[in-house]
């Protein structure tokens, strides 16, 4: 290999373990080699090859080959650098962009600026996540690029594109004047369904035994809508469900959460600040 800016790579850091990286004779290089000593640019896979070339990137970017340009400024471009990755060292190689993207929010290394292109979504899922803490930054800028006709296009976003399937289901109930009373009962169970039975191993149905009195039989009401409404699509449904009816479905979902002391989870993905219950 050639020279490192800063060093020998922490390549078992990264799980790999089948070789290592080591000094060569020459002053100023390294080189990989197997356990038994043996030299491996001619063995390595398309993974490995990838995730080696991708450190020695990440490294330059802290430093330089040349002693003269440590402290020149950077535009980091960073192209779909996942090419045959496993999940587990794609995560990695997520982790270590987004340290870059800090660096060039405070200003350090010299990074004044970073654009990361992908067509890998799960990868860009990994690269923009950041928790519960997932407002857009003031710094950052999201872009799409369409081809329609043989011609390319950029597309804007104001916040992130890319959702989960699960993300979206809320979505759906977020705005109350844009609820598809032909979807709603389908949405609700599917996110009660994911949440409580497949996530948590809850049974939200047990929720009943929490209401009392009308809020019970809206409760009752509300099963009994999404056991019957979510799997078919009923004209006559869609157009005898108006919007009072379908508040107070939506006041019930929501009293589901807070029931079942799960509301923290309905305001984060309502996107409402956490209200405690009186």
């Amino acid at each position: 290999m050639g020279q490192s800016p800063l060093g020998p790579f922490p390549l078992k850091s990264f799980s790999f373990t089948n070789f290592e990286l080591k000094k060569a004779k020459e002053k100023g290089f390294y080189e990989l080699v197997r356990n038994d000593g043996s030299k491996v640019e001619k063995t390595l896979s398309e993974g490995e090859y990838t995730f080696v070339t991708f450190l020695y990137f990440y490294h330059l970017l802290k430093g330089s080959v040349d002693q003269s340009r440590i402290t020149k400024n950077r535009i980091v471009i960073i192209d779909d650098p996942i090419s045959s990755l496993d999940s587990s060292i794609l995560f990695v190689v997520s982790n270590l962009i987004k340290s870059i993207i800090h660096d060039a929010r405070e200003n350090k290394n010299g990074i004044k600026q970073v654009f990361v292109l992908t067509h890998n979504v799960y990868f860009f899922k990994e690269v923009t996540f950041r928790g519960n803490r997932d407002n857009k930054w003031k710094e950052e800028a999201y872009w799409l690029v369409r081809k329609f006709k043989n011609q390319s296009r950029i597309v804007e976003h104001k916040e992130n594109p890319i959702k989960t399937t699960y993300e979206l289901l809320w979505r759906e109930l977020d705005d109350p004047e844009k609820v598809n009373t032909a979807t709603i009962f389908n949405t609700m169970r599917r996110i009660l369904e994911y949440y409580f039975n497949i996530l948590g191993g809850l049974d939200y149905e047990d929720a009943i035994s929490k209401f009392e009195g009308e809020e019970k039989v809206i409760f009752k009401s509300l099963l009994g809508w999404v056991n019957d409404g979510s799997h078919f699509i009923n004209d006559d449904l869609a157009v005898t469900v108006d919007s009072d009816d379908i508040q107070k479905y939506l006041k019930v979902f929501k009293d589901i959460f807070i029931r079942m002391e799960h509301e923290s989870h309905y305001n984060m993905m309502m996107k409402k600040e956490s209200v405690s219950n009186q």
